[in-house]
Formats: C-alpha cells, sequence, structure tokens
C-alpha cells in the first residue's frame, strides 16, 4: 500500500533564496528534529544537487537507532521542482516531491511525498502505529522551522532554540 503525505507552506522569500537553501542537503540537518542526529555522509560541493546525484545520510529517526539511507536526485527542473529518491533505507518505496511555485507573496513550497513499508501486512501495522505519526511529526518539526527561518526571519540558532522550547 501507497501512503501519501502533502504540505504546502508560503515563504516570505525569494526563489532565488528559497531554491537555494532547500536543494542544499547540507540543509537537512537544520530542519530535522535534533533527536534523529540527521548526517548528511556524502560531501557536497558548493551545495549544489543535480539528476542523478546520490546522497548518503546517517539518521535515527525510532527509539535512537541509527539507519543509513542514500537518496538520489531525480526529475530536477531549476528553481521548480525535484524529487529525492530512496534507494536504499528503511521503506520499500520512498519518494518525496518538492515543487516551489513564485507568487506575489514569495514562495509557495509545496511537498508531496509517497512511501510505501516493507514486510507487507506487518509493514501496514508499524505505519499505522508508529511510522506515520513519526513522518508527521517529522513535518511539523520542519514547518516550525522553515516558519521561523523565512518567515519570521530568525537565525538559525535562533530558529532552533525555539523548536526546543
Amino acid at each position: 500500500m501507497i501512503y501519501e503525505l502533502y504540505r504546502e507552506q508560503q515563504l516570505h522569500c525569494s526563489l532565488d533564496e528559497a531554491w537555494e537553501f532547500f536543494t542544499s542537503p547540507n540543509n537537512l540537518p537544520l530542519i530535522a528534529p535534533q533527536e534523529m542526529d540527521f548526517t548528511v555522509l556524502t560531501e557536497v560541493n558548493n551545495g549544489i544537487i543535480y539528476n542523478g546525484m546520490q546522497i548518503d545520510y546517517r539518521l535515527k529517526p525510532l527509539f535512537g537507532i541509527p539507519i543509513r539511507w542514500k537518496s538520489e536526485v531525480r526529475s530536477l527542473e531549476n528553481k521548480r521542482c525535484f524529487v529525492d529518491y530512496q534507494l536504499e533505507g528503511p521503506y520499500k518505496m520512498w519518494h518525496h516531491y518538492h515543487e516551489f511555485v513564485q507568487n506575489e507573496k514569495g514562495v509557495l513550497m509545496k511537498d508531496h511525498l509517497k512511501y510505501e513499508m516493507k514486510y507487507g501486512f506487518f509493514g501496514k501495522i508499524v505505519n499505522h502505529l508508529i511510522v506515520r505519526d513519526k513522518l508527521e511529526y517529522i513535518f511539523n518539526n520542519r514547518r516550525t522551522v522553515i516558519e521561523g527561518l523565512f518567515n519570521q526571519k530568525f537565525s538559525v540558532n535562533q530558529g532552533l532554540a525555539i523548536v526546543n522550547l
């Protein structure tokens, strides 16, 4: 079974600013919950992504258990959209579509996540009991940090401090 999560967030910034921030894998640890200990293992030159780029991560998404994750950048259209697709990791399928739409207020950022659990019926139960709530928590945390960084103009350190209160 394929599950979906969709979010939109208005950013009060230029398209260039939004694109530069969200296409840099090095910024992922800033918007992930701190307890996930999200670490980018791949050295990213100038923070520039490209179609076919593969990125390795280490994180602790559940119960402090470390996992490795490898994703690939797909369907990149400059300053419009890109997909991060899981090549190796905890899901049977992970397809995270990021879209950026310039408007009169700045940029409307859209996230459309499609994922499928491993292990058949057991995976459905784990998704229902644990995974879906954890994904909601991660995306809610992300929304709060991004709100501070782009709409309230906090510095990165101030934005992270607010999330931890």
